[in-house]
């Protein structure tokens, strides 16, 4: 019979996501540097974080990111992986399945402010989110999986389909070619890029900085009728 490996005491003490309000923006930031791989504690962790910020009336934005400036997420960990069996990888699989559609169903506004590389299931993780919004030169993005020999398993293939349509999706997918971000914005994959110094900053508050192409400012209303969240092209 199949066990599933769980994690060591010391990972489930570890915080991996961080989590605060800011101006009415729920900051949801993945904390596993360099690369904020993530394993299934993470996985939890960013889901219960996920849910905090639905439930919090101080946040009408949720604004995902990673630790560091290298990665926003280089995907699943794979010594995680590599340590356990099929079961385990199974469950894990849809567990993060479960929590990215939780992200992508929730009615706020989400934002994924890719400050590093974005590949494989961190990419997966950013097109979930309504808007990406990544920092110049400072990475590539791309769905490597195949060269894993897997393909990608968390709803890369129907979202990625769905922003580049289908035979361009399966393109990227079996050459697992990585490519910069101003590609990806040709493709219609990422919505703005931005400088790189005060690029958290800079997201946060376009309408200072008078970065990208659109402007994300304060407007609208949350859903429930109340006048406030990020929307983009709004005007005061």
């Amino acid at each position: 019979m199949a066990t599933t490996v769980q994690p060591t005491a010391g990972e489930t003490t570890k915080q991996l996501v961080n989590y605060h309000v800011d101006a009415g923006v729920a900051v949801i930031e993945m904390n596993d540097p360099p690369a904020n791989t993530y394993t299934y504690e993470m996985n939890r962790q960013l889901d219960e974080a996920i849910l905090k910020a639905r439930m919090d009336n101080n946040a009408y934005v949720i604004l995902l990111t990673g630790a560091g400036d290298k990665f926003f997420s280089a995907g699943a960990n794979i010594k995680m992986l590599a340590s356990v069996d099929p079961t385990f990888k199974y469950y894990f699989c849809l567990h993060a399945n479960e929590m990215l559609l939780r992200l992508e169903h929730t009615p706020k506004l989400v934002i994924a402010a890719i400050n590093g590389h974005c590949v494989g299931g961190g990419l997966e993780i950013a097109m979930a989110a309504d808007i990406r919004i990544a920092r110049k030169d400072a990475g590539k993005i791309g769905l490597p999986e195949v060269n894993l020999g897997v393909l990608p398993g968390t709803g890369g293939t129907q979202r990625l389909s769905r922003m580049v349509g289908k035979s361009k999706a399966i393109e990227l997918m079996v050459t697992g070619n990585t490519f910069s971000f101003e590609e990806a914005q040709e493709l219609g994959i990422i919505n703005d890029i931005f400088d790189r110094e005060n690029f958290m900053e800079n997201v946060m508050s376009p309408k200072q900085s008078g970065q990208g192409s659109r402007t994300y400012q304060t407007c609208g209303t949350d859903g429930l009728g109340n006048s406030h969240g990020v929307r983009p092209g709004c005007r005061t």
